[in-house]
This record gives C-alpha cells, structure tokens and sequence, in this order.
C-alpha cells in the first residue's frame, strides 16, 4: 500500500472510529478536550506508523490501546493531571493503574458515543459551537473540512471549538445522558443540531454549490448511530425518516450545469428508492400506534416529504393531505417558516388566491423579514394570478435576500421572465 493509500485509510478509520474512541476517553479522564488531545495523539500515531508497518487488523482497537497509553503517560509524570483524575475519582495506584483504564476503556462503547452527543449539543453553547463540535467529536471532521463546509474562516471554526471546550470544562458539564425533562430538552437540541447539518448539505445557504451531499451523508449517520441508540424514541426515527426522504432527491436537484431543479420538474427516476424505502420505514416507527396521540414536528414534516415520495409524478402529489399535515405542524411548532410552506401546499390544492392572503400575513412577522423564500414565494403566486410586474420586484428581492450564487441566478432568470 502506497503512502497515499495508507494516509487515506487512517483518514477513513479516523472518521469511523474517533466518536468512539473521544467518547470513552472523556469518560476516563472527564474533560472532552483532554480526551480529544489523546485522540489526535494516536491519530498522529497512526499517520507516523501505518505506512512503515501496514495497517492494523483492528485499526480501532490500535487507537484506543495508544490512546490509553497517552492517558497512563499523562498521569504518571503529570502531578496536576493525577490530581485531576483524583478528583474525578478516577485516582489509581501506580502499580494497578494500567488494569484500572484497561477495565474502564473495555466499557459499552455505544453508551460513550450517545453522551458525547448530549455534551457536544449541550444548550450552554451556541448553536454554532454545537454544530462544530459535533462535527468536530462525532464527524471526524477536522477544522478545515468544517470551515469549508459552512463556508467561514478556518480561524473562526477553530476559535468555536476551542471557545466551546473551555465552556463545556468550566461549565463543569457532565459526561452523561440527562433524565426527565432535562433529556428532553437535550435531546431536542440534539436532533436541531442534526438537522442543521444537514438542511446545510440539502441547501447551502451560501457559496457556489446548491448542495453538499457530504454534509446530508453525515447527518444521516449521525442520525441512524442515535436511532440504534435510542430505538423508542420516536421523534429520532422521525427525524432520520425526514432526512433520508429528503435525501433521496438529491441526485435530481441539480442539473448537469448545477443548476437548481424545481421539485415538480425534477426526473424522479433519479431519485433513490433505497433511501426512500428506508425512509418509509423510519417514518412508520415514528407514527404513535395510538392514533389519538399527537405526533412529533419531525414525524409530521416526514409524513410531508413521505407524500412527495409516494406520488409517481409531480400532478400526482396529494396536496390536500401535505396542507393538512402543515397545519398540524404549525399548530404544534407555531413556525411562521412552516405557515409559509402550508401556503405553497394550499396555492397547489385550491389555487394562489387564497394561498396569497396566508403570505400576506406573514409579510411584517420580524422572523421572516431576512428570509429569501418568502418574497420567492410570493412573486410565484403574482405570477400565477396573473401579476408579472409586482412578480418581478418580488424575485428581485428574492435575489438580493440569498447567499446562494445557484438560487441568486435562478431568481433573477425568473424575474427577467416574469
């Protein structure tokens, strides 16, 4: 194997393995940026070896024993670092402390992994530092890769995390998965993140590209890791059946030139069944079996993106039941975003009339007075009540309100069209 090669293979075992292998260290040594720092300490380990001896049988395993013995290294010559452990109650004998982390590094590996979700999407960190720092701890992402994926400064994406560490140590935030209603919580902020990251990758809000399959592909693993881990909670099924719905469409999005395709123009032979498929699937294990019992925001937007799978042809699409679940949605979440999306669901069920006193409503909501997609969807109503000169200015503010070069340029085509 060429140098290259192996380069590529620790690369590719890092990003399979470093959640794995930060999530027990931060339990060992109770603070996720030392655990991070002996990660990279083994990581730069294997970019010094592999290529000399080959790559390991067990990769993971040759990680987490360098690892360990970075940890052992640490708390034999460094007395603030025993003292550390000491209080954490992680305090060992010389002589025995080599079998104690042996035993606590053999642990449940999937327990390590779902706390370092619950500390990287903890809610005393913005929300940007916790889309970093996933990325970072659960991603295998490194700095760069983050920096250019959400198109920042790398200085910027690196001050985030570093900013995010410190919080999360003097914060004093415990390595664990939180109980009652303080789960909840966190587990909502948990499933935000995911979807964050992944509505970057379905739509860049800025850049050249109109999409970043790279940024979906990782939220969606990150989403079936937590759905293995927490396999009764219904809205992480409903939220990993919205992402793969979604996903399916990718390959027809873009045309050969980049450009945006329109849903109802979009080759559906293109769209991937296997994801649609899956999707179904996570989607009926979000529905209660109690059809009295309300569903949650990301089973509902799934059933929406569930309609669009179904219909074999854009005049197909049973509007009349993606209004519907809109307003449920919006009765629940109160989102003036998903108030907007029912308007498109009701313009395409009874016509843009009445959709277009649904968008004049929200015109002075504070929310929305930045947001592209309403002024977008605006001018499409004029167009189609005949309106092409009020259509125009509409698609001109549209153009002005987006930071995607792709979207900009669609809009702007259609406001020379009118």
């Amino acid at each position: 194997m060429s140098h290259g090669d192996t380069t590529r293979a620790v690369e590719a075992v890092w990003r399979i393995e470093s959640a794995r292998l930060i999530g027990a260290l931060t339990r060992m040594v109770g603070d996720v940026g030392l655990a991070e720092e002996f990660a990279q300490d083994a990581l730069v380990s294997a970019l010094e070896k592999w290529p000399e001896e080959g790559v390991p049988s067990t990769p993971g395993a040759w990680l987490t024993t360098v690892a360990k013995r970075r940890v052992l290294d640490r708390w034999r010559r460094d007395e603030r670092f025993k003292d550390r452990m000491a209080d954490l109650g992680r305090g060992a004998a010389e002589n025995d402390g080599q079998a104690e982390f042996d035993a606590a590094l053999e642990e449940d590996y999937g327990d390590d992994v779902l706390r370092l979700m619950f500390v990287c999407c903890h809610p005393v960190l913005s929300g940007k530092a916790r889309v970093a720092l996933t990325l970072r701890m659960l991603g295998g992402l490194s700095t760069d890769e983050i920096a250019r994926a959400f198109l920042v400064p790398e200085p910027t994406v690196a001050q985030r995390i570093v900013r995010a560490k410190r919080t999360l140590a003097k914060r004093r935030v415990p390595f664990e998965v939180p109980a009652g209603a303080d789960r909840d919580a966190r587990l909502s902020s948990v499933l935000d993140v995911l979807y964050l990251v992944f509505n970057e990758g379905y739509t860049a809000t800025s850049g050249a590209d109109w999409t970043r399959a790279d940024l979906c592909e990782e939220a969606m693993r990150l989403g079936r890791v937590l759905a293995a881990l927490l396999p009764e909670e219904r809205e992480v099924h409903g939220l990993l059946a919205l992402m793969e719905l979604q996903a399916s469409r990718l390959r027809a999005r873009s045309g050969t030139d980049g450009r945006p395709v329109p849903l109802a123009d979009q080759d559906r032979s293109r769209w991937d069944r296997l994801l649609i498929t899956r999707g179904l699937r996570s989607l009926a294990r979000s529905v209660p079996r109690d059809p009295a019992e309300p569903r949650g925001a990301y089973s509902l937007q799934a059933g929406i993106a569930a309609e669009h799978a179904r219909a074999l042809g854009a005049d197909d699409t049973d509007w009349v039941a993606i209004a519907l679940l809109y307003e449920r949605l919006v009765r629940l979440t109160r989102s003036p975003v998903a108030e907007l999306n029912r308007a498109v669901a009701v313009s395409m069920a009874l016509g843009p009339a009445p959709a277009l006193e649904i968008v004049d409503a929200l015109r002075g909501i504070p929310e929305l007075a930045g947001y592209h997609p309403l002024p977008a969807v605006r001018g499409d109503l004029l167009v189609r009540l005949g309106r092409s000169g009020e259509a125009r200015s509409e698609f001109e503010r549209a153009a002005e309100l987006t930071r995607n070069e792709r979207e900009r340029e669609l809009l702007l085509e259609r406001a020379r069209s009118g």
